[in-house]
């Protein structure tokens, strides 16, 4: 596993959906969001399917755009699931805001 960042856009959101508090990651106009930390880790492809139907909605798996442009498969979120949620763009990273709210 190695962290990076994200091209800025994306917003990020703590989402209040289910019963785990989860982050959702959602595209918007190009440098409208925020450069949110990520974690890259590798995956068989052989492991992928089965690893993608653990995945509950509203979270799936897209192409996401690091800062230096390129593109990987991660976790984004259903649009409709960001409305309400609290808006954490300006914190960018998950297990920060995780640390200042636990």
């Amino acid at each position: 596993m190695r962290q990076d960042a994200c091209a800025p856009d994306y917003t990020f959101h703590a989402l209040t959906v289910g019963q785990v508090p989860r982050p959702g990651m959602l595209r918007t106009t190009q440098g409208a969001g925020g450069a949110i930390t990520v974690e890259l880790w590798d995956m068989p492809v052989t492991g992928f399917g089965g690893f993608m139907k653990t995945i509950p909605a509203p979270l799936g798996i897209g192409t996401i755009t690091l800062a230096d442009g390129t593109a990987v498969q991660g976790f984004v979120c259903e649009a409709i699931a960001c409305e309400g949620a609290k808006d954490i763009t300006h914190i960018a990273d998950w297990r920060k805001y995780l640390a200042e709210t636990t």
